[in-house]
């Protein structure tokens, strides 16, 4: 399996890339916290790190760090605009349950 992106949440990375003037991709990963116990963290990352497992969409590089792909294999990272709101959305096979206030989620 491997974590995929979007058409939309490229063009947003790309253009925040471009903004910032660097940057190679998002790096993904889960950290404990919440409700319902993990909770995605997205940064634009810099650089690959040795330890990175690398994954590729539109032309953007997505790292994963390996402890975190168990939880993140089969998501997809879309980016879209609800109304006022826009914002990255996860989209994970292996969640079985989402808290209520939708931070943290289970797998």
């Amino acid at each position: 399996m491997s974590v995929t992106m979007t058409e939309a949440a490229a063009r947003h990375v790309t253009r925040y890339i471009t903004k910032r003037g660097r940057g190679v991709g998002v790096r993904l990963g889960v950290k404990t916290t919440g409700c319902s116990g993990l909770a995605y963290k997205l940064e634009y990352a810099d650089e690959v790190a040795p330890e990175d497992i690398v994954f590729e969409g539109h032309g953007i590089k997505i790292l994963i760090d390996p402890k975190s792909l168990p939880y993140l294999e089969g998501t997809e990272l879309d980016f879209v605009r609800e109304g006022l709101n826009e914002g990255f959305k996860f989209r994970n096979p292996r969640e079985k349950d989402r808290c209520g206030c939708g931070e943290s989620f289970r797998v």
